[in-house]
């Protein structure tokens, strides 16, 4: 994994405005993320963590109501047309779809994460190579 030195300062600032009752999870996730593509840049948007590649968002999280955490796989904010498929294959069925091109995951716990980080990873990073074609 990516260490704390390397992740979004802004980001960090802006959740420490707001005492996040699942901040562990937050940064957990943070890292993850992060650790999956060197490539991938942080920033603020929709009032939460969001992840783009080449300057394209792809990934951004959902931590508003804080009950839990969504992991939001999207290609962008404009509506683009629908893949026939779904964008990568998830045999594990970890994804929510919503529709071919956008998917999310929730997490309530710690827990959760660490037992499903493996999955995630490997999710974000087939997401951004399926997604930038």
């Amino acid at each position: 994994m990516k260490p704390e030195t390397e992740l979004n300062k802004e980001v960090t600032i802006f959740l420490d405005s707001l005492n996040h009752p699942l901040r562990k999870e937050i940064e957990a996730l943070r890292n993850l993320i992060l650790s999956s593509n060197n490539l991938l840049q942080e920033n603020i948007k929709w009032n939460g963590p969001n992840y783009s590649w080449c300057d394209q968002d792809r990934i951004t999280m959902r931590i508003q109501p804080p009950k839990q955490i969504q992991v939001i796989f999207h290609r962008g904010a404009k509506k683009l047309q629908q893949p026939q498929n779904r964008l990568i294959n998830d045999e594990t069925n970890f994804l929510n779809w919503k529709e071919n091109d956008r998917a999310v995951v929730s997490f309530k716990s710690f827990d959760e994460i660490e037992n499903s980080k493996n999955i995630l990873q490997k999710v974000v990073s087939d997401w951004l190579n399926a997604s930038m074609l």
